[in-house]
């Protein structure tokens, strides 16, 4: 069973019961972004104020990436950066849920349920999701290297259209679909497990294998919001990583929807 307020959120720490997971439609897609707006509308300062982080966060990765003249390194972790946004939602959902169940959005209480999960099983999903996420950034380490050679590495950031020919191309494209791979995976643990976590007491691998699951009971719309969370990501990041502070709430108020309708019962 959903559990309720916050109180309620220290009870014993017992199991609960995870329903089967529903199948949704692409309506069901359409529907949660409306509400993820109608959400982020209704709450700001939240949204802004938990997407700030990582705001911030790629400001200052790329200061230190272009101070150090490695800027090519920003290709990796931009292509990489969809599989740690959904870590950033965590709060955005305990938002979503107090909307949705008329409970009152007060700061203090939010930031409170947020800082508890360090007690609970959010903790072992970050590590997962940050050990995938440097995994990956190694893989593009190491696919660079075998196409284009440990020594065209100093001459990315001087002439980087060795990218856009040749080797360089074929790297991009082998890279794109590696990291791609990584993203499909991650998004099939946590586009329920995430959720599931905050709502209910369950472990981080109960909560990964109905998140998979739930995946496989609705492949075509998941991988259709899988595309959609990627783009929007990306075109968000172009600005100077600005547009983060629109969309990553939006898409993460939308996902708590996703998961309520996928685990309805």
């Amino acid at each position: 069973m959903t559990r309720p307020d916050l109180p309620a959120r220290d009870d014993h720490n017992l199991p609960d019961d995870i329903p089967e997971p529903a199948q949704i439609a692409l309506s069901d897609l359409s529907a949660a972004l409306t509400l993820g707006w109608r959400d982020f509308r209704r709450a700001p300062a939240f949204g802004l104020m938990f997407s700030a982080f990582y705001v911030l966060g790629g400001w200052a990765l790329a200061s230190v990436a272009f101070a150090s003249g490695q800027d090519w390194w920003l290709i990796p972790f931009i292509l990489g950066f969809p599989l740690i946004a959904p870590f950033a939602a965590t709060g955005l959902y305990e938002v979503s849920r107090r909307i949705e169940a008329g409970q009152p959005l007060e700061t203090a209480r939010i930031l409170r349920v947020v800082f508890e999960q360090r007690q609970r099983q959010i903790p072992s999903m970050a590590m997962v999701i940050l050990l995938l996420f440097m995994f990956w950034v190694f893989v593009a380490h190491t696919v660079f290297a075998l196409f284009m050679g440990v020594s065209a590495l100093t001459h990315i950031t001087s002439s980087t259209e060795v990218l856009l020919q040749g080797r360089g191309l074929a790297m991009l494209v082998l890279g794109t679909l590696i990291g791609g791979g990584f993203a499909a995976v991650l998004f099939s643990f946590t586009v329920v497990g995430l959720p599931l976590l905050l709502d209910r007491e369950v472990d981080f691998i109960t909560a990964i294998i109905t998140s998979c699951r739930a995946v496989a009971a609705n492949p075509g719309v998941m991988a259709a919001w899988a595309a959609l969370i990627a783009i929007w990501l990306f075109v968000a990041i172009i600005p100077g990583f600005l547009g983060l502070l629109i969309v990553l709430p939006v898409l993460g108020h939308a996902s708590w929807h996703i998961y309520r309708r996928v685990m309805a019962n």
